[in-house]
């Protein structure tokens, strides 16, 4: 009996350390934290890759972009393995006390990782600068350009054929004068005052 009671404990005591070694490690993957600099700098960093990590920064100010990049090994950092989130904090910390997050920071390193291997820090690889105001002023100038397409396009469309005006034909003077007043009587007699002179108009083509 009492033998059984032990192979029992020793099969709970195998699947609860299996259990142990299948837990997911903790990963930083795709995780962002924002900051501000010293100088009211707005950035963001972001974190990927496993063994090897690669850091992208980037930043805004005053109509200006700039961006920089780190790669290192900090997983041969216990402590890091241990609790990565907090390791991405502390740096971020020390970047919070820097006027430009990209400069004067060749290496980053956390506090939690001073006594780390060499290969534990973060080496800044590259490094850029974008101002945005060009950015913003050739999209403004294709705007302004379309804009001025499509209403070209408009005032050709308005455009449309001349209106083609009657042509009346002369007649002499004394004869359309005595037929005008013959007309206008004939009008005054046979149709409403108000059309008296569409009246005449009528009977005056009529009578030539």
């Amino acid at each position: 009996m009492k033998s059984i009671a032990l192979l029992f404990l020793v099969v709970i005591c195998g699947v609860a350390g299996w259990g142990q070694k299948l837990k997911p490690k903790k990963r930083s993957n795709g995780e962002e934290i924002n900051f501000r600099t010293k100088t009211k700098d707005v950035c963001t960093m972001s974190m990927s890759g496993d063994e090897e990590m690669k850091l992208r920064i980037e930043c805004k100010s005053q109509g200006k972009s700039y961006w920089c990049e780190y790669t290192g090994k900090p997983s041969v950092c216990r402590p890091f393995r241990n609790n990565p989130k907090l390791y991405w904090n502390q740096i971020a910390v020390e970047l919070r006390k820097l006027p430009r997050a990209c400069e004067s920071t060749q290496v980053l390193k956390a506090t939690m990782c001073q006594k780390a291997p060499a290969d534990a820090v973060m080496k800044q690889i590259a490094a850029g600068m974008e101002p945005e105001d060009l950015a913003n002023q050739d999209k403004s100038v294709q705007k302004t350009s379309a804009s001025v397409r499509g209403a070209g396009k408009s005032s050709v469309k308005k455009i449309g054929k001349p209106a083609i005006l009657p042509l009346i034909k002369p007649t002499q003077h004394g004869q359309g004068s005595e037929n005008e007043t013959e007309a206008m009587k004939l009008a005054r007699e046979h149709c409403w005052e108000s059309l008296h002179g569409f009246c005449s108009y009528i009977i005056g083509i009529f009578r030539g």
